[in-house]
């Protein structure tokens, strides 16, 4: 189903909700039971073949042990398919003695709404707060629940606000009002997870449900939408009866501001430390309802509220936006930062400490590879540019690839965007043709909402397909900016499209099957002596074949497969010589375009066979 399909019916479902709300809702049912139905059918099938295979054992006598074998595989492939592994979710376990106030509001909130127990408490690392049903039979059910609670969102909030959010997710699970619309709900995250981990497993089994799991999941997730929608706007309602509707105000208005702070200051300012210190020295889970508390100022706080309160509530998300959800509740905006020292974190009691801590030293530890790269990075970067600038002055003339790197570290490194888009400009004058120039050039005019750089940046999409990707998100967000949401709608489709493109693309070219079908690599012969020459080289290359893959996607650009032999005719194979010379032919051999490289002796004698065949294609 296309973005545009689920737009469609996601409007028309919409419609019958609010013109027929119990016709609609007995659709939706039906549609539940029916991928219900399914499974159990699947479960009947199973006990039937094996019911029909212990059956022919008597009927069949001999023959029924090859029988017996041959569906003996079958049903342990499709219980294989059948038996997925969920796991559950991650976090650090919070027990009852360590937070008895926060288990207190737990134990209130769960009884006032007949909501199920919690098995687990986890404190994670997250901005959110969620409640988990994790199947421990996998699709059979008998799910454990978790209630996962985000230390950076206790940080931003006061308890009250904190109670509010609690509140919300509780209400996904109340047994009360609601109680058919929340069962959707979790039906919605059932299937979704479902038919993700079926994709994610290689159990040839799973035909069985994977063609049926691709129909029914997205166009359950369509049909259901506008139910899940309003179950967001019943746990709003809920929060707002057990709390109040200024402390569910405040909690919306609060994850929003402070969300923008958090993704847009905080964590952008610690991580460009990096560029000063070799190593990262900062504990940001122990700073950060600091930071909240006291750099959050009023005009920042403003405009990350007029962000969020002009967003409009689409079908991307089932959470409607901002406004529509305070005038749901009957509220305004309402920012209240916890002072320091009053965020709900000190729920926590005697865990706040080890687990702030715990926190920071996984975080700094994860980070430690990335950050130090990036140290070297900019210390390279600097050296580079002061090399450069100090040429240029000497009166030096730099080549266009030198002239363009000076632009763009001028840009990033030297954080100088004036004389950046200087040096952009004049590059543009020396080659207006070059795709990196005309990108480079219309990117940093786009950032200044410039619309010269549009035709810049479809110039650069028109000479070089690599980059249509950043082409199209610099349009879209270009546009989305102006106000012009049917032309960033556009792009973004476009942006979509070749994403999906480039994926398939990729994917088409990572692997060669006998299934796929080859034909003449068509090389000029310069490229052919070069690449000639190249294999010579490698010690105990026997023969290599050359030839190149027919692919749907993208067909312009060619993926040739060599096929290489490492075997005498009086030798043995051996794998271990066929891997070392796959290393030798990678990193010694430059090919003309992609390649993949594939022995064609042993297991894949039938790839030599296939190249064999077909004249032109042995090239050593």
């Amino acid at each position: 189903m296309t973005n545009e399909q689920f737009d469609a019916l996601v409007g028309r479902l919409e419609e019958q909700a609010r013109g027929n709300p119990a016709g609609y809702q007995l659709k939706v049912v039906l549609l539940a039971l029916l991928g219900n139905a399914y499974l159990a059918a699947m479960l009947l099938l199973i006990v039937a073949l094996l019911l029909a295979t212990l059956a022919s054992v008597v009927v069949l006598k001999a023959l029924a042990v090859k029988l017996v074998l041959v569906v003996g595989f079958f049903l342990w492939m499709i219980l294989k398919a059948l038996w997925v592994k969920i796991d559950p979710p991650a976090g650090t376990e919070l027990r009852r003695a360590q937070a008895p106030e926060l288990f207190a509001m737990i134990d209130g909130l769960r009884r006032t709404l007949r909501a199920p127990r919690f098995h687990h408490v986890l404190v994670t690392d997250d901005f959110n707060a969620a409640v988990v049903q994790s199947p421990r039979l996998g699709i059979f059910g008998w799910p454990r629940n978790y209630l996962l609670i985000g230390l950076p969102l206790m940080k931003s909030l006061t308890v009250e606000q904190f109670k509010a959010v609690l509140a919300h997710e509780f209400g996904h699970l109340a047994k009360g009002h609601g109680r058919m619309s929340n069962w959707i709900y979790r039906q919605r995250l059932r299937w979704s997870r479902l038919l993700a981990v079926l994709e994610a497993n290689e159990s040839k089994g799973s035909f069985l449900f994977k063609p049926f799991l691709n129909w029914f999941a997205p166009y359950f997730n369509a049909y259901s939408f506008p139910m899940a929608r309003a179950n967001e706007y019943e746990a709003d309602a809920t929060s707002a009866r057990l709390t109040s509707p200024q402390a569910a105000a405040e909690a919306l208005t609060s994850v929003n501001v402070v969300g923008g702070y958090l993704a847009e200051r905080y964590w952008p300012q610690i991580h460009s430390q990096a560029d000063e210190q070799p190593a990262p020295a900062f504990a940001p889970y122990l700073s950060m309802g600091e930071g909240v508390a006291s750099e959050l100022d009023e005009t920042s706080g403003r405009t990350w509220l007029e962000q969020a309160m002009t967003r409009q509530t689409d079908s991307a998300d089932t959470h409607p936006a901002l406004a529509d959800r305070l005038r749901a509740i009957g509220e305004a905006p309402r920012l209240a930062l916890p002072p320091v020292g009053e965020a709900a974190d000190r729920l926590l009691g005697k865990a706040l400490e080890p687990i702030t801590r715990s926190f920071d030293r996984r975080w700094q530890d994860a980070i430690l590879p990335s950050w130090e790269a990036r140290h070297r990075e900019v210390q390279d970067a600097r050296r580079q540019l002061a090399e450069l600038n100090a040429r240029f002055e000497a009166g030096a003339e730099l080549t266009l690839q030198e002239a363009y790197e000076r632009a763009r570290l001028t840009d990033s490194t030297g954080k100088d965007a004036d004389a950046a888009l200087a040096q952009f400009r004049a590059l543009h004058g020396r080659a207006p043709d070059d795709p990196l120039v005309c990108l480079g050039l219309g990117a940093r005019l786009l950032g200044r909402d410039d619309r010269d750089g549009c035709a810049l940046v479809e110039r650069a999409m028109h000479l070089d397909e690599n980059a249509i990707l950043t082409g199209c998100e610099l349009l879209r967000d270009f546009h989305w900016r102006a106000g012009r949401k049917e032309e960033a709608h556009a792009w973004h489709q476009r942006l979509v499209e070749r994403a999906q493109l480039q994926e398939a693309a990729e994917k088409e070219r990572s692997e060669v099957t006998l299934r796929d079908r080859f034909e003449r690599h068509g090389l000029p012969e310069a490229d052919l002596a070069a690449l000639r020459e190249a294999l010579g080289k490698i010690h105990g290359l026997r023969r290599a074949y050359l030839v190149k893959k027919r692919v749907r996607h993208l067909p312009h650009r060619p993926c040739y497969v060599l096929g290489f032999a490492v075997t005498a005719f009086w030798q043995l194979h051996s794998r271990q010589r066929a891997v070392d010379v796959l290393r030798r032919i990678q990193e010694s051999v430059r090919f003309p375009g992609e390649t993949l490289i594939i022995g064609v002796e042993g297991d894949n004698y039938r790839f030599g066979r296939k190249m064999r065949w077909m004249r032109g294609t042995r090239v050593l």
